[in-house]
């Protein structure tokens, strides 16, 4: 019987030791998330569904561009625990590996013109002549700041891309001209209030923020929506400069099938809590079935780029990840 004893206390002892410790303790506190504007919508249900799950969490979202939410880490300091960016590569060019040592790639995309019933043209706009309306001088037209938010310089790579594949060697400065810089918004969701009142005619958005606004919109050919990864080869032709990792330089962004990712800062400060907000994120039956059911296409499992940035990871979210470039 003692024996018996001994080995159930070993036992216990064995668990709490190599247990992870967000298995054990029950998640509380405030979560930081800073994230793209494109995913607020499901990031609200999820925080939802988590909050209900574990009460004594209180997940605190600011939506932004990416690169302005990076720069809210990098630039400014600010306290975070979790970044989601519409763009992968954000995370590697602005946070790692000085605030980050892990970017998990969560869920894809693709390029889509929005509009309504009170856009000019909107009884003819078709996927085979949206160039030309564009290009209307009476028509307004918009996009997000390629230096905050990934959805701006995508829009500008599939203007190039579209130069390419209608060849017409003038499109992408005849259409950038018909846009006046006061139509450039900081972030892309800023830009569907413009179309709802009439302030504008069609605006460049992500089809999932397209389908979760109710909004009508054309579709693009594979070969630029920037949303098949095997045109990747075709998407690379494109490239925008954007603001630098430091005030007064530029990085190259460099055009490749949409992919988001989002990240764990080495100093979370709710590293439990947090964790356990990506286990739920990340479950196939969690946030990953929201953002399917939104319109965005999940990767199931989510991916990282090396066996060494999984083994990273915390514990309970090294299941739920596969390595894959």
């Amino acid at each position: 019987m003692k024996n018996n004893h001994q080995q159930f206390i070993a036992v216990i002892i064995f668990l709490f030791c190599f247990t992870p410790f967000s298995a054990l303790a029950t998640p509380h506190g405030i979560v930081t998330i800073f994230h793209a504007g494109s995913l607020t919508v499901p990031m609200v249900a999820m925080e939802k569904a988590f909050e209900a799950k574990y009460p004594e969490v209180d997940i605190q979202r600011e939506p932004s561009g990416s690169s302005k939410a990076a720069r809210k880490i990098s630039d400014l300091g600010k306290p975070c625990d979790i970044m989601a960016a519409a763009d992968y590569k954000v995370i590697d060019k602005l946070l790692r590996p000085d605030f980050t040592d892990n970017n998990i790639r969560f869920a894809s995309n693709r390029m889509v013109l929005c509009y309504t019933d009170q856009s000019r043209y909107a009884d003819i706009i078709s996927e085979k002549n949206w160039v030309a309306i564009l290009q209307k001088p009476d028509v307004v037209w918009g996009h997000s700041a390629p230096d905050l938010d990934p959805c701006g310089y995508r829009t500008l790579m599939v203007l190039q891309l579209a130069e390419k594949y209608y060849q017409q060697p003038d499109l992408y400065q005849k259409t950038i001209a018909n846009r006046p810089v006061r139509n450039v918004r900081p972030k892309a969701v800023e830009l569907i209030s413009l179309l709802q009142t009439g302030n504008m005619d069609y605006a460049w958005e992500y089809r999932s923020v397209a389908v979760q606004h109710n909004l009508q919109f054309v579709e693009m050919p594979d070969q630029i929506n920037l949303g098949n990864y095997k045109f990747d080869a075709d998407y690379a032709q494109a490239t925008v400069e954007v603001s630098g990792k430091k005030p007064g330089t530029t990085m190259t962004m460099q055009g490749k099938s949409i992919t988001y990712g989002i990240t764990l800062l080495k100093d979370a400060p709710n590293r439990e809590a947090a964790t356990a907000f990506l286990a739920f994120m990340l479950d196939s039956s969690g946030g990953l079935k929201i953002l399917e059911e939104m319109g965005q296409p999940p990767f199931v499992p989510a991916r990282v780029a090396t066996a060494e940035m999984r083994a990273v990871l915390p514990l309970p979210l090294q299941p739920l990840v596969t390595v894959q470039q």
